[in-house]
C-alpha cells in the first residue's frame, strides 16, 4: 500500500470513528457515497477493520454500543484509525490485542511512527510481557545482541515500545540515560517485581522526538531543497524534526532539523540526490560526497 492510499484509508476510518463516537447510526450505502468508494469497501471497514469495536447492527445500520459513546478522544480516534488500517504492524493479530488498545494504560505503552512493519513472529509473548512491564512501571533486564556479540542489561526502566518506519524499538532509561533497543535483538527478557517512578520529562522527549536518537548533544542541520522535490517536503515531514525555514520564489526550500546524530539526515539526503544539499554544519556535505565517491570507485562485480 503506497502512502497516498494509506493516508486516504486512515482519513476514512477516522471520519467513520468520529461519526460512531458521536452516536450516529451509519448506513453503509451512504458512507460509500460520501467517501467515493464501493459498498464492499465500507462493509470491509465495518465488519473487518472495526471488528474489535462494540458495534451493533439494526436494520442494516451500524452504531457504537451506547456505553462507549463519547469516550474516544481525537487522539484515540486517530490512533484507532491507523491501527485498523495497518493491523499487520502489531505482533499479535488477535481481537484481544486490538481490544487492549481501548485501555488507556496499554495505549501509553505504544508509540507508532510509520505504517510499515517487520515480522515479529515467535516474539509475540515477549512483546506483550514487555508491554505489561511498561504499563506496570517494572524494571527489566535482558540480553541485547550487537553483531556477533551480546551485552546484558539490568535494572532498565522501560518507557515505550515505539515503531519507527516499521521497526519496533524499546525506549528505556539505563542509569539515567535514555536509550533505544531494537526489539528483535532483545532476548531473555526478565521483568522485575521492583517498580520505578516514571519521569514525565522522558515522556515529553519521546513525544517530541521524530526519531530514535536520544542525546543531549544535539546538532542543527540545514538543508537546501530544490523546487523539483520541495512539494514532498511540504506535504509531510521526510526528515526527523523537520522545520521549513524559508521558501524561495522558484519553489525551493531551506529546511532545518535538530538531531541527535547525522544518520537521521544523511540517508535521506542520499535518497534525494541531486535535489538536496547540506548547507551546515560545514564539512558534512563534503563528507557525504567523499563517501559517495569511494562507493562509485568500488569495482563492479562481474
Amino acid at each position: 500500500m503506497d502512502q497516498r492510499n494509506h493516508d486516504t484509508l486512515v482519513y476514512r476510518l477516522a471520519q467513520i470513528l468520529v461519526k460512531l463516537n458521536q452516536g450516529e447510526s451509519l448506513d453503509p450505502g451512504d458512507l460509500a457515497a460520501e467517501f467515493g468508494v464501493n459498498l464492499r469497501t465500507i462493509q470491509r471497514d465495518l465488519n473487518q477493520r472495526f471488528a474489535y469495536l462494540p458495534l451493533t447492527k439494526v436494520n442494516g445500520r451500524y452504531r457504537l454500543d451506547p456505553t462507549f459513546l463519547g469516550k474516544l478522544s481525537t487522539r484515540d480516534i486517530e490512533r484507532f484509525a491507523s491501527l485498523a488500517g495497518v493491523r499487520g504492524l502489531f505482533p499479535s493479530f488477535s481481537d484481544d490485542f486490538l481490544r487492549d488498545i481501548f485501555d488507556s494504560q496499554i495505549q501509553s505503552a505504544l508509540m507508532v511512527k510509520g505504517h510499515n512493519y517487520e515480522d515479529l513472529s515467535g516474539k509475540e509473548a515477549q512483546f506483550r510481557e514487555l508491554e505489561r512491564a511498561i504499563v506496570g512501571h517494572r524494571r527489566v533486564g535482558f540480553r541485547y545482541a550487537k553483531g556477533e556479540t551480546s551485552k546484558s542489561y539490568r535494572n532498565l526502566e522501560p518507557y515505550k515500545l515505539l515503531n519507527l518506519k516499521g521497526i519496533w524499538y524499546l525506549a528505556a532509561r539505563d542509569a539515567g540515560k535514555l536509550k533505544t533497543f531494537a526489539f528483535t535483538r532483545i532476548d531473555g527478557l526478565l521483568v522485575s517485581e521492583e517498580a520505578f517512578e516514571p519521569d514525565a520529562s522522558v515522556h515529553q522527549t519521546l513525544a517530541a522526538e521524530d526519531g530514535i536518537w536520544f542525546t543531549e548533544d544535539r546538532t542543527e542541520i540545514v538543508l537546501k531543497i530544490s523546487k523539483e522535490v520541495a512539494g514532498y517536503f511540504k506535504r509531510r515531514k521526510l526528515i526527523a524534526n523537520q522545520v521549513i525555514q524559508m521558501e524561495f520564489e522558484d519553489g525551493g526550500l531551506i529546511v532545518s532539523a535538530v538531531v541527535g546524530h547525522p544518520n537521521q539526515i544523511v540517508p535521506v539526503v542520499r535518497y534525494w540526490i541531486p535535489h538536496i544539499r547540506i548547507i551546515s554544519p560545514e564539512g558534512l556535505q563534503a563528507e557525504l560526497e567523499k563517501g559517495l565517491a569511494e562507493y562509485l570507485a568500488i569495482p563492479t562485480a562481474r
